[in-house]
């Protein structure tokens, strides 16, 4: 058993399982930084790994009915052939420049949402707890965003979860923290089996290394999506932008130490303000925000 590796699958799982995201823009970029993997390789290894890790977090939050369905449903209209499709031409045409450029724009992407989600949680503070709302938006509004994202995730193995989530808080400012989770999680698993089908055909699985990081990501996993479902929304959305961060600054290419770094920084100023505003908050209120 590799134990480093699977170190690496139980904080993978348990930030997957809590926010909905950190699968594809952590994992792959550990294996390959910290354990030396060929990037198609880890792709591939994530995807599978993937496959196997989130029912589990989707089972936790069934029960507790914080799945979206219709929402779930149109997105995965669009992302599964498209994933598949985006995991084919990447095993056919090994295209390194078009995967690079989709990081880097994702990168950039989450470094944005990062910035949005904290303007959200600070005037969240400013008005109190909101009501759960759910906008309507066309099936085919949802299908469309699902086919980009779908084929994003098919070349680089990133954005099942964070690019979705990232999509779901401009689209539904409203709905709880819990809600959007939950929702994520469910339309992320046809999307990455799809994917993970392309590259089994045409990928590198190291299915030695898939099973020694599912051995700690599924209980990480099982562990995060009980948080998720329980906890107050602004637990974890401050657990959210500490992930979007973390991920948008792998992506764009810091170094494994810097990122870790500011990881450590948000997630202490996250906590001191977390805490500060819990006491401010009237005590009927708490559960609520």
């Amino acid at each position: 058993m590799d134990w480093p590796l699977a170190v690496a699958g139980l904080v993978t799982g348990l930030l997957v399982g809590l926010t909905g995201t950190g699968g594809g823009a952590l994992m792959t970029p550990i294996l390959t930084l910290i354990f030396g993997v060929p990037p198609l390789a880890a792709v591939s290894t994530d995807l599978v790994t993937g496959v196997f890790m989130k029912p589990v977090a989707v089972a936790v939050h069934l029960p507790r009915h914080t799945i979206r369905w219709r929402i779930a449903g149109w997105l995965c209209a669009g992302s599964v052939p498209a994933a598949f499709a985006g995991a084919v031409v990447d095993g056919l045409l090994g295209s390194a420049g078009i995967e690079q450029v989709l990081k880097l724009a994702l990168g950039a992407t989450l470094l944005v949402a990062v910035a949005s989600t904290v303007v959200r949680m600070y005037l969240d503070l400013r008005r109190g707890p909101q009501l759960d709302t759910e906008p309507e938006i066309s099936a085919v509004r949802l299908a469309i965003v699902g086919a980009v994202v779908g084929f994003v995730v098919g070349m680089t193995s990133v954005g099942s979860g964070s690019l979705v989530m990232v999509t779901l808080l401009l689209m539904y400012p409203g709905l709880s923290a819990g809600r959007l989770v939950g929702t994520d999680l469910a339309q992320a698993l046809p999307l990455i089996a799809s994917a993970a089908l392309g590259h089994l055909l045409f990928g590198q699985v190291q299915f030695a290394m898939v099973f020694a990081l599912l051995v700690g990501a599924i209980p990480g996993a099982i562990a995060g999506a009980l948080l998720s479902s329980r906890a107050p929304s602004r637990i974890i959305r401050a657990a959210l932008a500490v992930v979007l961060l973390s991920s948008g600054l792998s992506l764009l290419g810091a170094p494994a130490l810097v990122t870790v770094a500011v990881a450590v920084v948000a997630t202490g100023g996250a906590v001191g303000w977390l805490v500060l505003a819990w006491k401010s908050t009237p005590t009927k209120e708490r559960d609520l925000v």
